[in-house]
């Protein structure tokens, strides 16, 4: 398991199993974890996700222009559920 904190100083992890979700679907970003959890803490770009409790990070440069993290809140502490290259921030 991994851990940073993201702009408002809440712990945000991800585990084992997310990571490996992550990479089987995008395995380019295999050499991005680090870029990812510094991303969180100081996205390029962050709004609110489409769930409630749920933000959507812009972390940059990652294989293609960006790397979009989803984290879940609950109880005050993150997960990131998934993250995937974009090109550009919906």
């Amino acid at each position: 398991m991994w851990e940073t904190t993201d702009p408002d100083d809440r712990r945000v992890v991800l585990s084992a199993e997310r990571w490996l979700h992550i990479l089987e679907d995008h395995e380019e970003l295999a050499n991005e974890l680090d870029g990812i959890l510094r991303g969180l803490t100081t996205p390029a770009r962050r709004r609110r996700g489409r769930w409630p409790d749920e933000d959507w990070y812009l972390a940059g440069p990652g294989p293609t222009r960006f790397v979009k993290v989803v984290v879940h809140y609950e109880g005050g502490e993150g997960r990131i559920v998934t993250a995937f290259p974009r090109r550009a921030f919906p």
